[in-house]
């Protein structure tokens, strides 16, 4: 089963919400053009709706093109797109596998190279990769492998970058509050994990948020390669 695509617009929604009120100028993007052109016009003026496939090419270059054309820059890239599948490594198909990996890491991929060429003009910039926990420890096939892939561009792209001025930064959630995980037999079993959770809760997508706007301003302007998790102590037990 394929991660809902409410859990991606509610985290993309909570990131957008807050940099909107941190005075930003902002571009969502989604393959669901009604939720997110509903979304953008609740936000106001400062944002912007481009429907978009993040696994197709074409499609970066026109998010990238529409930024600079409406908002004259582009400084801040965040690649939030991910999905993942409930199925064993013998359960999978090469098409299963294929679909994770092209949303999951090749999407970083894309974003990067087309938005950093725009930065490198600039002689600036910050691109923030949302890996998660299973970037630095064991989950699921197909998300585990992706969420590490993730993680190591992160490193090789900040090498790459920082000769421009380009700041390239994971980020590692842990289990967060999303209409998927909140339903049936699924939020029960994650109120049972949250119990094993050092801090005893899992985390609100707002709190990702805020690790997202930090780690996108100058006041993280000497980090770059790094990961920055939030997951409520899992990964230091």
């Amino acid at each position: 089963m394929d991660s809902s695509i409410s859990d991606i617009i509610k985290s993309t929604a909570s990131h957008a919400k807050l940099f909107v009120d941190e005075s930003a100028k902002v571009v969502i993007t989604d393959i669901n053009a009604e939720k997110g052109e509903q979304y953008a016009k609740e936000l106001g003026d400062n944002a912007l709706f481009v429907k978009q496939d993040v696994s197709n090419e074409d499609d970066w270059k026109k998010v990238v093109d529409t930024t600079v054309d409406k908002f004259g820059q582009l400084d801040i890239l965040v690649n939030n797109a991910g999905i993942t599948m409930a199925k064993s490594l013998f359960d999978f198909s090469v098409n299963d596998y294929e679909k994770i990996f092209k949303i999951n890491q090749l999407s970083v991929f894309l974003g990067t190279k087309y938005a950093a060429a725009v930065m490198k003009d600039q002689k600036h910039g910050s691109i923030v990769n949302i890996s998660s926990l299973n970037g630095l420890v064991a989950g699921a096939i197909g998300y585990t492998d992706t969420k590490f892939a993730v993680r190591g561009f992160t490193k090789a792209a900040a090498i790459e970058l920082s000769r421009y001025g380009i700041r390239v930064n994971s980020i590692h959630p842990g289990v967060i509050s999303t209409p998927m995980i909140r339903q049936g037999e699924t939020a029960d079993k994650v109120e049972q994990y949250a119990k094993m959770i050092p801090i005893q809760r899992i985390a609100e997508p707002e709190e990702v948020s805020k690790m997202v706007l930090f780690v996108a301003s100058d006041d993280a302007s000497y980090s770059t390669g790094s990961e920055f998790v939030i997951d409520g102590g899992i990964s230091a037990q």
